[in-house]
């Protein structure tokens, strides 16, 4: 007779706003904010490249249920670029493979070249990316020192503004859609002048609805904390409804609230606009997801707890 092997961990919900340090994957990250929490179940909201440091929030439990709309969500970074040297992997872990001219390459001409990357843009992803090729992942197909070819994605630069530049380097502020390749950009820019580049710094500032001044936590920061006890690491978390705060809401009564937590579509008097909208149930109980049409609201991904 088999048993069932048990699962470990603590049932915890909430959100993490990770400071992630350079060096680890975000995998690396979370499986240690995992262990520090003692936590059953936890997953990150878009990876960060060993090299990249800044904003990965961490879902914890319920939380994991909005992580996809975290992924899908717009991101602001601060990256340093240096102009005339291209290297494999596009930042500063890889090897340079081609160096070309920068000298004739000035402030002016810079911020000339960025106009042409706000709004939206065609991009091609990076080799060294974790997307995949017939099942296997970019970066892998890379390191054999192969390449494929990659179909150009439609992304948007809702900003793009220039801080610093010296001594070849530059830095940007970018605030984009989902799946822009900061790597990418800082590659197209300085092949738009004529030359070539690689991140040498990339740091993400804000996920969206968290913004750029959001507290974040660092690994050692947690690591001290949990000397306190688990009740003070978990003080650091932040409610599963606040990766939703840009969205819409409605509130319904304890009555229309259970039959949406059995699976059942409700009319409502006060309809909200059409769409996903957060609902909440009396005492401002965060039920989860909805989509509400017409002036009605059905269930879409709702909680089992809290």
């Amino acid at each position: 007779m088999s048993r069932r092997r048990r699962v470990q961990g603590r049932e915890i919900d909430g959100i993490l706003l990770l400071d992630k340090p350079t060096g680890l994957s975000s995998n690396q990250a979370l499986q240690t904010v995992k262990r520090l929490y003692r936590a059953r179940k936890a997953g990150h909201t878009g990876s960060l490249d060993p090299l990249a440091t800044g904003m990965l929030p961490i879902c914890f439990g319920q939380a994991t249920k909005i992580s996809s709309f975290l992924l899908a969500s717009d991101k602001r970074y601060r990256a340093v670029g240096r102009l005339g040297e291209a290297t494999d992997t596009g930042d500063a872990e890889g090897e340079v493979i081609r160096r070309c001219a920068a000298a004739d390459i000035d402030e002016f001409r810079l911020e000339k070249a960025l106009a042409r990357f706000r709004g939206e843009i065609e991009q091609t992803p990076p080799m060294y990316s974790a997307l995949k090729h017939n099942g296997e992942r970019l970066y892998e197909i890379a390191r054999r020192g192969e390449s494929v070819e990659r179909p150009a994605r439609r992304v948007v630069i809702h900003a793009l503004t220039l801080k610093s530049f010296h001594d070849n380097h530059f830095e940007l502020d970018v605030h984009c859609s989902k799946g822009t390749y900061i790597r990418s950009l800082v590659e197209d820019i300085a092949k738009s002048l004529d030359s070539c580049a690689h991140v040498t710094a990339l740091r993400r500032t804000a996920v969206a609805p968290f913004e750029k001044d959001a507290a974040m936590a660092t690994l050692e920061q947690l690591e001290a904390t949990v000397e306190k006890g688990l009740e003070a690491l978990d003080a650091l978390l932040l409610p599963v409804d606040s990766g939703l705060a840009h969205w819409p809401e409605t509130s319904v009564p304890q009555a229309l609230a259970d039959r949406l937590l059995r699976g059942q579509p409700v009319s409502l008097e006060t309809p909200p606009v059409d769409g996903l909208v957060r609902v909440y149930a009396p005492g401002r109980r965060f039920l989860g997801i909805g989509s509400a049409t017409a002036g009605r609201l059905a269930p879409k991904r709702l909680f089992t707890r809290g």
